[in-house]
């Protein structure tokens, strides 16, 4: 199938005419409205900052349930010593900029350009974007960020400065988001961390299907979800 040239107009194909890979479109924006669409439709954008936009829905798509992260048992020793303070959106601008830092520290690539920071910046300012923080003695030391919509959330990246910060958020998130009745996670492509920490792969028709369950449909203003906080 073609790799579609996505113009002005607030549009994208089904995510069915997506690539083998995943690969979907190219070009367009990152304003607020495009990316809204993009993640309530079941479309990520990703790529690195010398090249331009390129649009993914890959399938399969990996998912982390808000009741399926393994906690392994030196993880829940952590979570009892208690000596992490997790926080949410306190500090999503330094969250946001640290995954890329520490990525680029460990001599791997980065998607987080600067386009890329200012506009889920951008979505923050918006109520749609949130980010939890993980601090040991007031020094922030890992974190995650994503998207919230309806009973989805949608994460992006997260950091770790030191051992079991950036699980212990997201263990922090998954309690919060069960809580509140969520759907899922969406992990977006899977890797063996992931997988270890409980996430798990379902076909695309199945993903997209679920966000429909969770009041998540294709808009360019789709309801902000309650995040936790």
């Amino acid at each position: 199938m073609p790799v579609y040239r996505l113009s002005a107009q607030l549009v994208f194909p089904p995510p069915g005419f997506a690539e083998p890979d995943g690969l979907l479109a190219v070009g367009a924006d990152l304003t607020p409205p495009r990316l809204l669409l993009a993640y309530s439709s079941g479309i990520f954008p990703w790529f690195n900052p010398e090249d331009p936009i390129l649009w993914w829905s890959p399938d399969p798509r990996c998912i982390l349930e808000p009741d399926g992260l393994h906690l392994s048992r030196s993880l829940r020793q952590t979570l009892r010593r208690g000596e992490f303070v997790v926080s949410s959106n306190r500090a999503f601008a330094e969250v946001v900029r640290a995954c890329g830092e520490v990525r680029l520290r460990q001599g791997e690539g980065t998607w987080l350009s600067r386009e890329m920071i200012a506009a889920y910046r951008r979505l923050h300012d918006l109520g749609y974007a949130h980010s939890v923080e993980c601090w040991r003695e007031n020094e922030l030391v890992g974190g995650l960020y994503g998207i919230c919509l309806g009973r989805c959330f949608f994460g992006e990246s997260m950091f770790h400065l030191v051992p079991d910060a950036s699980k212990v958020a997201l263990a922090w998130l998954c309690r919060r988001l069960q809580e509140q009745g969520f759907e899922l996670i969406d992990c977006q492509l899977s890797n063996p961390h992931l997988l270890r920490l409980g996430a798990r792969e379902i076909p695309r028709r199945e993903f997209l299907a679920r966000l429909q369950r969770a009041g998540v449909t294709p808009s360019p203003l789709p309801p902000r979800g309650a995040f936790p906080g």
